[in-house]
């Protein structure tokens, strides 16, 4: 309960940040836009937490998607207003230096004295005294500047939008057409600058989730693979994250995919759904059509074990997968394993190498599945070829990349531990908000190199 008050008053705090820098400061006191900006960033936080009560509530997640799909956007774009909000504390400052400075280079008279400060307000000695100036004066400005003379001074904006002199009795006021402070215009330029890009950059990322994952190739060489299995491909698929935001056309097009590279072996490393698998039998059934002559193996991941992990198992079984839970099977070239997913240890269950591999023959080449790459170690003191994982999705949304480092050892790609390969796919669809930034989802056809005298 307490988690979840002080998460709320977080997100809370990060949004009213928000309105401050992207709205409040960006339009004068009393403007008819900061209501809407408030009432916009409010509805998307509230949508945000739904969206992930949902997906957490055990409730049916196909009744919800009206509420999941734009809560999910708008979380993946309050990451990028709120990185590009930090950004700009750092750029706007410079900005109105350099505004700052500009202007002083070009319009200081020849001769005068030290510059002022940067927020000084200056007037003629004449009538500095007798004219009293609004407190809040924008950066650089001179009442009256430009007017004809004996003409009064006119209203000075504040430098962060706050309250301004009325126009003079008589006279109409165009809010529109008075000059704004340098720090408005610099939070503006850099409040225009955040909304557009955080809007480019969630845009082009759901577009490509919906567009369905790439095909990547990857060669890789066993020393133990004989001449005959060389170029033997295994079609790697791993984290669909069906459910909540991803459902049966996507996972239709997934299917096409994978069957489409035409390979030998179809391994699908876990994670397939975000619910229980009575719900989610629809969103399910296309992956029945995946087919390939060495068959479909499957091995299940931490996301099996947030519902029932072994209702998901025998879902398995019915779709044509065959499980390897801490098994293998002997295939005509090389032995293929699987272990239990490290999340199943909290039901006494887990990883078991021993049982999955112990009594083979060492001289055989070795495939592992297994959905987290954070077991490499034991795949390498039990003498695996090469381990196939997914789990970490690239790390996503960028720099989730980089909070990905800490807990896996790979997060995308091929790379040696001692004597055994590692692979580990971004997976094919995503968790949470249907969105990827710098992790592009892929399918991973592995082509098998063998070193005996091909």
């Amino acid at each position: 309960m307490l988690t979840g008050l002080a998460v709320a008053w977080l997100i809370a705090g990060l949004h009213w940040y928000l309105w401050r820098r992207l709205v409040r400061d960006t339009t004068r006191h009393g403007s008819r836009w900061r209501i809407p900006g408030a009432v916009v960033l409010a509805v998307g936080a509230c949508a945000m937490c739904g969206a992930f009560a949902v997906m957490f509530g055990g409730v049916d997640r196909a009744s919800w998607r009206w509420l999941t799909w734009p809560g999910f956007l708008w979380a993946a774009l309050f990451l990028y207003l709120l990185l590009g909000v930090l950004a700009g504390e750092v750029v706007r400052p410079l900005l109105l230096r350099g505004l700052v400075l500009r202007d002083a280079g070009t319009t200081a008279p020849a001769g005068a004295g030290p510059a002022t400060a940067p927020d000084a307000v200056t007037a003629p000695e004449s009538t500095a005294a007798a004219t009293p100036q609004p407190v809040g004066a924008a950066v650089g400005e001179v009442p009256g500047a430009g007017a004809p003379p004996g003409s009064a001074p006119g209203p000075v904006g504040s430098a962060m939008g706050g309250p301004e002199a009325p126009a003079p009795h008589g006279e109409s006021e165009a809010p529109g057409r008075r000059p704004i402070s340098r720090r408005m215009l610099v939070s503006r330029l850099a409040a225009g600058a955040t909304v557009i890009a955080a809007g480019a950059v969630v845009g082009t990322g759901t577009y490509g989730v919906l567009d369905g994952p790439a095909v990547r190739r990857v060669t890789v060489p066993l020393a133990k693979l004989p001449a005959r299995a060389h170029g033997l491909r295994i079609a790697l698929v791993s984290d669909l994250h069906l459910g909540p935001a991803l459902g049966r056309a996507f996972c239709e097009r997934v299917v096409r995919t994978v069957n489409d590279t035409r390979p030998d072996l179809i391994a699908v490393a876990g994670d397939l759904a975000d619910g229980t698998a009575a719900d989610l039998r629809a969103e399910t059934e296309p992956l029945a059509g995946l087919s390939a002559p060495l068959g479909v193996y499957f091995v299940p991941g931490n996301h099996e074990y947030f519902s029932d992990a072994d209702a998901w198992l025998t879902r398995v079984g019915e779709l044509g997968m065959k499980v390897l839970l801490n098994d293998r099977v002997s295939l005509p070239d090389f032995d293929l394993a699987g272990v239990d997913d490290p999340r199943g240890t909290a039901s006494g269950r887990g990883p078991d190498f021993a049982a999955a591999l112990d009594g083979r023959d060492a001289g055989r080449a070795c495939v592992l599945l297994a959905h987290q790459p954070v077991v490499i170690h034991e795949s390498v003191a039990y003498g695996v070829d090469l381990q196939l994982s997914g789990h970490t999705h690239g790390g996503q949304l960028w720099p989730g990349n980089l909070i990905a480092r800490l807990p896996n050892p790979t997060v995308a790609g091929l790379e040696l531990y001692g004597g055994t390969a590692l692979y580990v796919t971004r997976g094919a669809g995503a968790w949470g908000p249907p969105v990827r930034v710098a992790a592009p989802s892929d399918i991973t056809v592995l082509e098998l190199a063998s070193l005996q005298g091909v």
